[in-house]
């Protein structure tokens, strides 16, 4: 085994360890951080704007980051609908619909690992052109956008929610 080969098991165990994580995470009910959810309203509009001015050069990638951004703002709408949200004296908690986060994270994950075995099955200068275009591929912006945009839309309404939920009466915990 290559050090090389080794590298990219080792970055996969990660992934799968992050995306066991993730899934864990969007199951059930949360405990509302304000840090968190800045850090998701800052972090993921960062990201589609870096990815769209790599997307400028191709009129189809840009398009597809774009659909994907209001895929995602979409389902973050309609995500914040199915939430559950719950203001105590224990603090703020909410509960998401598990199905859209889940889809969207396994998803992404797919593509992303479908994108790197491509890249590690080429060899020299064919490998590089195919990292540089890692970025621009449609299909791998419409997913990535769908995912920025929904996880920002929704860290923005949880974000709301907060705020307005500091002028409403708390509900004794048991």
């Amino acid at each position: 085994m290559t050090t090389s080969t080794m590298l990219w098991i080792a970055v996969g165990l990660l992934i799968v360890w992050r995306m066991y994580s993730r899934i864990r995470r969007l199951i059930g009910r949360q405990r509302s951080r304000a840090w968190r959810h800045w850090a998701a309203a800052i972090f993921f509009p960062l990201l589609i704007v870096l990815l769209g001015l790599g997307a400028l050069k191709s009129p189809l990638a840009f398009l597809a980051l774009t659909a994907g951004l209001a895929a995602g703002i979409g389902l973050a709408v309609w995500g914040l609908r199915l939430t559950q949200f719950e203001k105590s004296d224990l603090g703020y908690f909410y509960t998401p619909n598990a199905h859209i986060g889940i889809a969207i994270s396994i998803v992404f994950v797919a593509r992303m690992g479908y994108r790197l075995i491509q890249i590690m099955a080429l060899t020299g200068a064919e490998a590089q052109l195919a990292a540089q275009d890692f970025g621009r591929s449609p299909l791998t912006l419409v997913i990535v956008g769908t995912m920025a945009g929904y996880y920002a839309a929704y860290a923005i309404g949880l974000l709301r929610w907060r705020a307005e939920a500091k002028t409403q009466p708390v509900i004794n915990a048991l």
